[in-house]
């Protein structure tokens, strides 16, 4: 019984790939490149927030101050990064990824991201071009 009273309370979260006007979808098309154990790794935390809410992948989340999107940081061999939004409640909204080779994240893949986020907020009639 505790436990479904648990399950109950759980924020879980609607995950959306953000596509491109002509039906592009680059987040897909980035975790399809990826090696098998790469997708397993970044399938898993995406699968965890769609069926447990942000708050079971804490430790794999971050903000990135400034802006409104966060990144979901896959570890390992390959340090792999994935920005989103909380788009509307409960739906995080997937805008892109990267495999980071360098310290700092790139400017160029934070500005994709935030492109992308402006471009689905403008077909979507919540703001102005």
């Amino acid at each position: 019984m505790y436990i479904a009273e648990q399950s109950k309370n759980i924020m879980k979260e609607h995950i959306q790939y953000y596509l491109a006007s002509k039906g592009e979808n680059p987040v897909s098309d980035f975790l399809d490149s990826l090696t098998k154990q790469q997708q397993t790794k970044a399938l898993r935390i995406i699968t965890y927030i769609e069926e447990y809410g942000l708050q079971a992948v804490i430790p794999h989340v971050k903000k990135l101050v400034g802006t409104p999107l966060w990144e979901i940081r896959i570890l390992g061999k390959d340090n792999i990064r994935v920005f989103y939004v909380l788009a509307q409640e409960n739906i995080v909204l997937i805008l892109h990824g990267f495999i980071k080779k360098k310290q700092g994240t790139p400017f160029r893949e934070i500005d994709l991201a935030l492109k992308r986020y402006k471009d689905w907020l403008v077909r979507k009639n919540l703001i102005d071009k």
